[in-house]
């Protein structure tokens, strides 16, 4: 019986922290117990210990008798997160660009792999996969800068970025194809060794993001 109850905690928590970073729980938005549960077909209990957890970690806001207020990302968040990302991406894109060409078409191939995912998935149905594949390219980049101390931070990100990327697709129905361009031209200018073009495309890259979720950085 135990057994059974954590894993059904953590299916809500998993299903709940997914809504949320993808955007299908949008920031204002009140979402029930009861309606999770139902969802999930299983009691209330697991879900009110997910919500509880995902109050912890702050997307979450608890209201008894009401129900759950997803947190929306203050544009506070935006900026922090986003100079943050300029501030690690740029050091390891320049880093990496200007490393040797076996090492450049190495991390090309990844990153191109992760554009390929990115193409494939149909945000409509199940955006996770999207989101996982924006990661996954960005953080071919940072890793193979191969500072385990930038890796470590840029990895505490990883929540905030994927909900923020996800807003912005949701928000503007074309972003999907702005990022894959963008990406595109990052990975280009990393292969080309062209480390001034790299950090310009990485600039261009978060402030279109800014840009689509209301907020201006790297002036």
């Amino acid at each position: 019986m135990a057994n059974g109850r954590v894993g059904a905690k953590d299916r809500a928590l998993t299903y709940v922290k997914k809504q949320v970073l993808s955007g299908a729980f949008a920031g204002g938005e009140l979402i029930s117990e009861g309606e999770v549960a139902e969802s999930l077909n299983m009691s209330r209990t697991p879900v009110r210990e997910a919500f509880l957890r995902l109050e912890a970690e702050g997307l979450l806001r608890l209201y008894p008798q009401r129900g759950a207020l997803v947190v929306p990302v203050s544009p506070d968040e935006v900026r922090a997160v986003l100079e943050a990302r300029l501030v690690l991406e740029q050091f390891a894109a320049g880093k990496v660009a200007a490393s040797g060409r076996a090492g450049r078409d190495a991390v090309f191939a990844k990153m191109e792999l992760h554009i390929g995912r990115q193409r494939a998935a149909d945000v409509t149905v199940d955006p996770d996969e999207f989101l996982e594949a924006d990661r996954a390219f960005h953080t071919v980049l940072v890793e193979a800068a191969a500072n385990p101390i930038l890796g470590s931070v840029y990895d505490s990100l990883r929540d905030r970025q994927m909900r923020m990327v996800g807003e912005s697709v949701i928000q503007a129905p074309g972003r999907i194809e702005t990022i894959l361009s963008e990406h595109l031209e990052i990975a280009k200018t990393v292969q080309a060794g062209d480390a001034e073009g790299a950090l310009a495309a990485v600039k261009r890259h978060l402030a279109s993001t800014g840009r689509t979720l209301g907020m201006a950085i790297g002036s």
